[in-house]
């Protein structure tokens, strides 16, 4: 990986952390990118140390704002002379239904919006830096979510916390697959990648009923740096050298779900994202 430059969204903790280390000790540079506070500045910290890397960036995005994300695929254009992998890692759930400053329902806003403003905006970068890789972070969730265009935000009610993330991992890997598609021979690929269940901080914000059920569950998940190892497989391994519209599970390429490969839910998710966030093709 030497000499080639990694945006890592959602690495300040977890598995964007781990996976932010294990391609730092590969030779990369590596561009953090994470909410402001003091815990983005100790995971910049940790990973030039974990790493023995001094090249290591930290960049700052209220991913739920599309005007910061805008500003984010600025700074980064004007940074780096090249691109060439983009890890949309970045992810949110919540207990109750919350709305963005944009007017969008959160989890969806984070965990799919951000990252379809964000990549398209880096998208000449990508190609002009090919061969390159975009490695969207789903879920196996993805199997239980939906879109309906009409309650995408949740405003006619239905909201649930599972409900809402499956419904943005969906979104994930429908993006995923568009995005290889309109890609093809442009020589940047699109793959998404379930990391397994992994014990992060994301299960702290599960209501008080699901606690209880993760103290029994959490022998049996996985670590972040095991999940990272799967992301960053996708990432950066030759086998997946010039292999797009993949999905990956336990660092083995697997079906989706029929939604997951339906062609026009994907265009049609592609042409929403498009409005909602004032982007034309």
């Amino acid at each position: 990986m030497k000499g080639r430059t990694v945006v890592i969204t959602g690495a300040s903790g977890g598995i964007g952390l781990e996976a932010a280390v294990a391609i730092a000790r590969r030779g990369a540079r590596v561009a953090l990118v994470s909410r402001p506070g003091q815990k983005a500045s100790r995971a910049f910290d940790e990973v030039r140390a974990r790493s023995q890397s001094t090249d290591v960036d930290l960049h700052t995005c209220d991913l739920s704002s599309m005007t910061d994300v805008r500003r984010l695929a600025g700074e980064i254009r004007e940074r780096y002379p090249r691109l060439d992998v983009l890890i949309n890692n970045a992810g949110t759930v919540n207990q109750t239904r919350r709305i963005t400053a944009d007017g969008f329902e959160l989890t969806f806003a984070v965990n799919h919006l951000s990252h379809f403003v964000l990549t398209r905006l880096l998208l000449d970068h990508l190609m002009a830096s090919a061969p390159s890789r975009i490695v969207h972070v789903s879920s196996a969730a993805h199997r239980g979510g939906d879109l309906d265009f009409d309650n995408l935000h949740y405003q006619h009610g239905g909201y649930s916390i599972l409900k809402s993330y499956s419904r943005s991992k969906l979104a994930n890997v429908l993006f995923s697959n568009e995005l290889a598609r309109r890609l093809n021979g442009s020589g940047v690929t699109s793959n998404s990648v379930h990391p397994g269940g992994v014990v992060t901080n994301i299960w702290n914000r599960t209501p008080w009923w699901v606690q209880p059920l993760l103290v029994f569950a959490r022998p049996f998940m996985l670590s972040a740096e095991e999940g990272a190892a799967r992301v960053v497989m996708v990432a950066t391994s030759s086998e997946v050298e010039g292999h797009t519209g993949g999905y990956y599970e336990r660092n083995k390429l697997v079906e989706t779900s029929p939604e997951g490969s339906d062609r026009q839910l994907a265009m049609k998710l592609w042409e929403a994202s498009e409005a909602m966030t004032a982007l034309r093709s």
